[in-house]
């Protein structure tokens, strides 16, 4: 599988969209955008912190440890940092496969693993 995972202070620009192989018939494309309410409040936007190394290895491991149920042919993985207004994207993945139910599941429970242990953290401003 190919995959690319990267962490960015600037504004996230979704790759070019190219199947990686002629066994790819599913891309499926998650942008998490921020919402202008976090625990019913209004917001200004989010604070992003990572500690960047160990949250590359810990996302390389959920891509890998997804891709034997889910099988992908590639994987983009693009999380922003620092200050990301309202309306802006702050999460890109992007899985091709051979088939949609697996690219759809691979995006879905990518997210709630990283959700759930990545070493990022976010605050409401």
């Amino acid at each position: 599988m190919r995959r690319h995972i990267e962490f960015i202070t600037e504004r996230i620009v979704a790759p070019d969209v190219s199947a990686v192989t002629l066994e790819t018939g599913a891309q499926v494309e998650f942008k998490g955008i921020v919402r202008g309410m976090e625990n019913g409040r209004v917001i200004a936007g989010l604070q992003y912190e990572a500690y960047v190394a160990m949250a590359e290895v810990h996302v390389g491991r959920m891509i890998e440890e997804l891709g034997r149920r889910w099988p992908c042919h590639a994987v983009w993985f693009i999380h922003r940092l620092g200050w990301v207004p309202v309306g802006e994207v702050s999460l890109y993945v992007r899985a091709e496969a051979s088939h949609r139910e697996g690219a759809f599941r691979f995006c879905i429970e990518l997210i709630d693993l990283l959700k759930k242990d990545a070493p990022i953290w976010k605050a409401a401003v």
